[in-house]
């Protein structure tokens, strides 16, 4: 497997080594000992999969005060996958990175604890899967607005289909301290 470092520290592109013939394909999605090699050390509690048609955006969510790491990828279809740091202090707060991840490039992406997530179907549908490091606690679900302008994510649509909780998530700015995570050196 080969990690693919992104413009925002421990968020990551994983990779794996593919094999495949005329019958099809194989890889490894997960192997704690080949993940731990290459620095993540992840312990995953939770495994969830969304279906989702062109053009519906998921996002961004995050959970506080029982965060989530999560690493994601792509069954069927193709996404947009976006993090954002929302760690009150970090040096990098409000900065998003994005990739492209499909079932056609196998890649995963490795969103840490503290970073808020989304992504917007590019394919007539796409089947999404997450590993999380925590379970889903109601209590500490939250998000930040898809568009807010001052985090700026270039989105590659311009009018997605929303939950009403997405439509209506706060802008970053207007999220209370207490409700973010904290940065950690």
């Amino acid at each position: 497997m080969k990690l693919v470092q992104t413009d925002l520290p421990g968020c990551v592109v994983i990779e794996p080594q593919v094999f495949g013939d005329a019958r099809g394909f194989f890889y490894e999605a997960w192997n704690a000992e080949r993940f731990r090699a290459h620095g993540l050390d992840l312990e995953f509690v939770q495994s969830n999969v969304s279906c989702s048609g062109r053009g519906v955006l998921r996002g961004l969510h995050y959970q506080w005060p029982n965060p989530q790491g999560k690493l994601v990828s792509v069954l069927e279809g193709e996404v947009y996958d976006v993090a954002v740091d929302i760690r009150r202090g970090s040096p990098y707060f409000g900065r998003w990175t994005a990739v492209l991840l499909s079932a056609e490039n196998k890649r995963h992406f490795w969103i840490p604890e503290g970073f808020a997530h989304g992504f917007v179907v590019l394919s007539e549908r796409a089947v999404f899967s997450y590993l999380c490091t925590a379970p889903y606690d109601k209590a500490g679900d939250a998000g930040v607005r898809w568009n807010d302008a001052a985090i700026g994510i270039d989105w590659p649509v311009s009018e997605p289909l929303l939950s009403a909780k997405d439509a209506q998530a706060p802008f970053l700015a207007e999220v209370p301290p207490e409700r973010l995570p904290e940065y950690r050196a």
